[in-house]
């Protein structure tokens, strides 16, 4: 088996190789992927885009903090963000307008008209809208490569087809069973394994926390006219929609979250259909054809926040997950905090303890 390595990293999309990236520097680190090649699961089908309160007010400080790194190795491009409320929404839209922006987030009140000038062919019962104008678009497979190429220039082995078939502590180590009959030994166990994160738990001993998988359904929509460059992402407060422009097309989901096992997820064509749907309720955009549909998988802690530390009965296994839809955006602070957190350092922009592992204990 050879020497033991410092760290082994379950799981290669953005969550692992974020942080293979900052413990390659530190010491010996594996970076273990199940398929033959990294991101293939939800890393390769966000929907990519940055935008402070998606997620809620509980992951907003991560996705504020991970904004500098982002704008600075020019991951974002400028969008904005639009969240529709019909009339019977008001309160429902007021309320996250003052949340959001005692937070510090810029949050803009819209009434009707200026919706109007924001999105030609509202349909009539959207009567006023929140606009984040500091959302942004992601290159996700640019910031996924970025920290994949740093992962290897710090010295990180990188294994695909590599999963993980079992795991045991013993002699002051983890003995890893990998497929094909690989093994490897690693002082600390990274669970960064995202839908995958209670059966890693469990291959090694360990009790799982309930982490949720849930399918959440795109689809490219070609339109009779390209939407304008300059659209906003739109939201509705209710949270049955969003859409967005993407290279002349439009991506379009139902934001439906459907619980799943652990799998390559595919999209449902009743999905699909209520996507469309729920869509042509907002604007009267004539669509004329169907060109692509998509499914990935959402993962959520109970409480619908990550899981980042330490596991209370087990001090050599790291969570790493739980993630749900923001993993993108928030990658850049959420590895800055569980580097910290492997490394015995303080606390940095963002403060651990909401995300500890023991919470479920």
């Amino acid at each position: 088996m050879g020497a033991i390595y410092d760290f082994a990293v379950v799981g290669a999309g953005i969550a692992g190789a974020s942080l293979a990236a900052g413990l390659a520097p530190q010491g010996r680190v594996l970076l273990l992927e199940a398929e033959e090649r990294p991101g293939y699961h939800s890393t390769g089908r966000s929907a990519a885009f940055w935008t402070e309160s998606y997620g809620g007010p509980g992951v907003q400080p991560l996705t504020t903090a991970s904004g500098p790194f982002l704008h600075r190795h020019g991951f974002l491009n400028p969008r904005g963000a639009l969240t529709l409320a019909r009339g019977s929404e008001l309160d429902r839209l007021e309320a996250f307008a003052s949340e959001f922006a005692a937070l510090g987030v810029r949050v803009e009140r819209l009434d009707r008209a200026a919706l109007e000038r924001r999105l030609p062919g509202l349909r009539g019962e959207w009567a006023a809208g929140a606009y984040e104008p500091d959302c942004c678009d992601i290159d996700v497979a640019g910031l996924h490569q970025h920290w994949l190429a740093e992962a290897r220039r710090g010295g990180a082995e990188l294994r695909c087809r590599a999963a993980l078939a079992g795991a045991a502590w013993q002699d002051g180590a983890w003995t890893l069973m990998l497929a094909g009959g690989q093994l490897a030994r690693a002082a600390v166990l990274v669970n960064a394994a995202g839908a995958w994160a209670d059966p890693v738990a469990s291959l090694a001993g360990v009790k799982p926390i309930g982490i949720q998988p849930y399918r959440r359904t795109v689809a490219q929509l070609g339109l009779a006219a390209p939407p304008p460059a300059d659209l906003p992402l739109v939201l509705g407060i209710d949270e049955t929609f969003y859409f967005k422009p993407e290279a002349g097309k439009l991506w379009l989901s139902p934001h439906d979250e459907t619980p799943s096992d652990p799998c390559d997820a595919a999209p449902e064509e009743l999905d699909v259909a209520l996507a469309i749907d729920r869509f042509e309720a907002v604007v009267d955009w004539r669509i004329t054809r169907l060109e692509h549909k998509w499914a990935g998988l959402r993962s959520f802690a109970p409480d619908r926040l990550p899981v980042y530390g330490f596991d209370p009965d087990q001090p050599r296994f790291f969570w790493f997950a739980g993630q749900g839809g923001f993993g993108i955006q928030t990658a850049p602070a959420a590895a800055d905090v569980a580097l910290r957190l492997l490394l015995g350092q303080p606390a940095g922009a963002v403060a651990p303890s909401a995300y500890d592992p023991a919470r479920f204990r």
